[in-house]
Order: structure tokens, then C-alpha cells, then sequence
């Protein structure tokens, strides 16, 4: 029996993304009849999703804010855990402070990407060739293994699994109805303006499924109330009946049931993005300044869509010609034609939402407009 401890990332898209690690390891130990237990160390609020991955045997909550050092708490965290016996530690993100948990517990083994100074810290230290390994997720499954072993040539994919019973508690506790088909749409973004598809093209294309008998939730924090409030607005009366805000309104382990729910999902480069493709629900996701090659969604049912402007990916926070030409000329009518390569959406509208698991089997593909 090994028992490995994963210092997870810091931002939802990431943690879901650090899964197929998490069951490249474990298929990895059947494969030797080892019996592995995997425990991960990561931010309060990542447990609930933590908890809806099968791989993972319990979730320590690091009591830190972003960025903190608080160097005697990581101390005493760390010599709490030495009772633990872990053989391994895989420290996921790149900082040098994420990497002093690990020698304070007097971990075997330390593993993870040489950066600011942690071979004082690491004694498993590797370097990283980011051409040979150009997706996040490579190089999380790729500290799984030894150093230089060739990855497999299909990577585990991200799975939640969610509970039917939290999933209905989520529905009752939010009293919304789920006798028509649900379009989740996800208009924040937490890194910028320049990555949010205009509010104006979630409602249209919201106002057309809803003329075709679906039902729209707005996913997402707090911080995305503004936008949902637009969406709303740009809504006549009669169609704003069956468009339900959620933002702000749910936790973290809600939002992950209730996306299982959904039909389809529209959604920007987000976390909630990965979350959906990680529960199996196809993917529309709107690309403005960010790009999908390092951390695309890791599903087949999924429509990449971008413009293809000289400017873009910039990767700035802000559009710093002003224009937001790169999500503002990704017209409504293109992420339409991307559902209908995903969804039968006339199909869920006739024969209910009973048809969603066989009309939901979408090809992989970017779309770029020109």
C-alpha cells in the first residue's frame, strides 16, 4: 500500500484539470496490485469538488489566503502530517512556498517542476520541457510518473460524479423546475473583462432556446451578478420567466450539481467551463483573449470558438485596443451552430428532456471565423 500527497492548484479549472493526474495514479497502482491512497492538500474551496472525484481519498483544507506565506503555520500544518506516512508528495503548483509543506512533513520523496529555488526544498526535481509537454494537464500527469517515462498515449480524462440525491437537494433549494430542457450559461470570467463574451449574445442566444421550449440558469459568483443582470435585461418579459439567475445564489458544490443537469453549456474560458466538461455535458466555450492551447477543455463534446484576428490571444485582463473585436464579432449565430453540432436542440425541445444522454454526443472541434 502507497499513500501520495498532491499539493492541488489554486484555481478551479486547474484543480479539475489535476484529476487525470489523480486517476493516472490510480490506474497505474491496479496495474502493479498496489492498493494507493491519494490525499490532497489545496484551498478550503476546492472540497466540493474534491469530494465529487472517486480517486481522491480525503481532501486537507490549507488554511491560507492566496499568496500568504504565514511560514510557522506552514510549519505546524506540515509536522501535523507526518503521522500521515506519506511515501510521496507531487506539489502541482510552481511556487516555492507551495513546496515548504512537503519538507516540513518530512515527505520521501518531494516531487515537482524545478522554479525559484525549490531543489532547496524538492529532492525529486524535474525539468520541464514545455514543447514536449505543452498542455497543463501533461505536465500534472507527467509528475505522476518517473522522470523521463513517456506519458500514456491516451491521458484519463476528468470525471465528477455527482450524488442524486445533492443534485435534487440543489434543485429544491434554488426551487427551481427542471421539466424543460436547461441551457447553462457561464458569462463571468475571473481573470478579466477581455475574456467575457458580450452579456447582449448570452441573451440572444438565451431568448432563441427559450422560444424553443428549453429553460436558461446563469451560473456563476457573486461577482457575476452585473452581468446575469444584463442578460436579463436584454430578455423580453414573457421569455425572463424561464431564465433563472443563479450567480451568487449557490455554493460551489451546488453549481457542480446543477451543471450535471444541463442540456448543453454555454460558458467562457472559465472554471465553470472545465467543471462542465469534466461532468460530460457539451461545451460550447467562447475564446477572446486567452487561448485553448495550454488548458483546453478535456471533453470530445465541445465547439471551441474564436475569431482569427491578428490581435488575439493578447492574454490581457482588459482589450487594450478597446474594441473587444475578438468576442464581440463571435456573433450569437455561430455559437447557435455550435450547439446544433452538439444537441439535437429541436429534438430536446419536442421529446423532453428524456433525450438529452442520446442527443448529446458532440464531435470535438474549433471553429474559427475569419
Amino acid at each position: 500500500m502507497r499513500k501520495i500527497l498532491i499539493v492541488g492548484p489554486s484555481w478551479v479549472g486547474d484543480m479539475v484539470m489535476a484529476q487525470a493526474l489523480f486517476i493516472s495514479l490510480q490506474d497505474d497502482a491496479r496495474a502493479l496490485g498496489q492498493t494507493l491512497t491519494i490525499d490532497v492538500l489545496a484551498p478550503v474551496w476546492s472540497r466540493p469538488l474534491l469530494e465529487r472525484m472517486p480517486e481522491v481519498n480525503s481532501a486537507i483544507d490549507l488554511p491560507f489566503q492566496h499568496g500568504e506565506l504565514n511560514l510557522r503555520g506552514r510549519f505546524r500544518l506540515g509536522r501535523s502530517l507526518r503521522k500521515e506516512g506519506y511515501d510521496q508528495v507531487i506539489v502541482l503548483p510552481n511556487s516555492f512556498k507551495s513546496a515548504l509543506l512537503p519538507m516540513f512533513a518530512r515527505v520521501p520523496q518531494r516531487t515537482g517542476w524545478r522554479g525559484e529555488a525549490r531543489g532547496l526544498l524538492l529532492n525529486d526535481v524535474r525539468d520541464l520541457d514545455k514543447e514536449a509537454l505543452p498542455l497543463m494537464v501533461q505536465r500534472f500527469v507527467a509528475l505522476g510518473r518517473a522522470d523521463g517515462e513517456a506519458l500514456p498515449s491516451t491521458l484519463p480524462r476528468p470525471r465528477l460524479v455527482t450524488n442524486a440525491q445533492s443534485v435534487e437537494s440543489a434543485v429544491q433549494a434554488l426551487q427551481l423546475q427542471v421539466e424543460r430542457p436547461i441551457l447553462a450559461i457561464c458569462p463571468g470570467a475571473e481573470f478579466g473583462d477581455a475574456k467575457q463574451w458580450p452579456a447582449q449574445h448570452y441573451a440572444s442566444v438565451s431568448s432563441q432556446l427559450i422560444g424553443k421550449g428549453w429553460q436558461v440558469w446563469i451560473m456563476g459568483s457573486g461577482k457575476d451578478n452585473d452581468v446575469a443582470s444584463h442578460i436579463l435585461r436584454e430578455l423580453v418579459e414573457s421569455e425572463r420567466e424561464h431564465c433563472h439567475d443563479l450567480t451568487g445564489k449557490t455554493s460551489l458544490a451546488q453549481a457542480i450539481d446543477l451543471m450535471s443537469m444541463a442540456k448543453a453549456v454555454v460558458s467562457n474560458d472559465s472554471g465553470l467551463m472545465h467543471v462542465a466538461a469534466a461532468l460530460g455535458r457539451p461545451v460550447v466555450a467562447m475564446y477572446g483573449s486567452s487561448s485553448a492551447d495550454f488548458t483546453p477543455p478535456l471533453t470530445d463534446q465541445v465547439q471551441l470558438l474564436s475569431i482569427d484576428i491578428d490581435c488575439r490571444p493578447c492574454f490581457e485582463r482588459v482589450c487594450p485596443l478597446g474594441h473587444k473585436r475578438c468576442l464581440v464579432d463571435l456573433s450569437p449565430e455561430l455559437a447557435l451552430s455550435a450547439l446544433a453540432r452538439l444537441v439535437s436542440i429541436e429534438q430536446l425541445t419536442h421529446e423532453g428532456s428524456s433525450a438529452a444522454d442520446e442527443s448529446s454526443a458532440g464531435e470535438h472541434g474549433t471553429f474559427c471565423e475569419s
